[in-house]
């Protein structure tokens, strides 16, 4: 794999890389790579993201596997009576308003079992490290245990749990391609 010459390239962390085969393209958002790999066209790419970058161009990057842009992930914070659910749903909807989120989610108060209930935050599995960040960064706490990963948001589904409350939050930020936007932006080497 061959990358171009990077100026500014600590603006790229966080960003991905995708390998063409051909060509690479630096600075893709994970909804993009998602976008990509719907298409039969890219099924071969492989897909990289960088985790630093350094003012001289240097970059850190790890491979991403492709299953990961199909998958949700989330994290879920447990209560054993309503009044606590219902304040740690309200908390953590309150987040967005104050920070804005990573990507698009959706916040789900349920009820798992009698006196057993879970708020839930269900995201792209892309954005696992971002959206641990962006937690931490509301503050926001909870009292009980919690959970977080894909095989738990699996697990949740299969549960079939009574949903109380839902609402969903964006990211209105994004500048991602979409369409033959995209497809023109793959051809470059850098995106961004």
């Amino acid at each position: 794999m061959k990358l171009p010459k990077i100026e500014n390239a600590p603006r790229y962390a966080g960003l991905y890389i995708v390998d063409f085969g051909d060509h690479c393209g630096v600075g893709f958002l994970a909804e993009e790579v998602a976008e990509l790999l719907e298409s039969e066209r890219f099924r071969h790419i492989t897909v990289y993201k960088i985790y630093n970058a350094y003012p001289d161009g240097t970059l850190e990057i790890i491979g991403v596997r492709k299953e990961i842009f199909q998958q949700e992930s989330g994290m879920f914070f447990y209560a054993f009576d309503e009044e606590t659910a219902r304040a740690d749903f309200a908390r953590l909807a309150e987040c967005p308003r104050r920070l804005e989120p990573p990507s698009r989610a959706k916040i789900q108060l349920a009820e798992l079992a009698p006196r057993q209930y879970a708020t839930a935050l269900i995201y792209p599995a892309e954005y696992d490290a971002e959206f641990s960040r962006w937690l931490l960064d509301c503050r926001y706490r909870t009292e009980g245990p919690a959970a977080g990963g894909v095989s738990v948001v699996e697990q949740y589904y299969r549960q079939k749990p009574a949903i109380l409350e839902s609402t969903q939050i964006f990211n209105s930020t994004s500048a991602a391609f979409h369409g033959e936007n995209l497809l023109e932006a793959a051809k470059k080497a850098m995106v961004r």
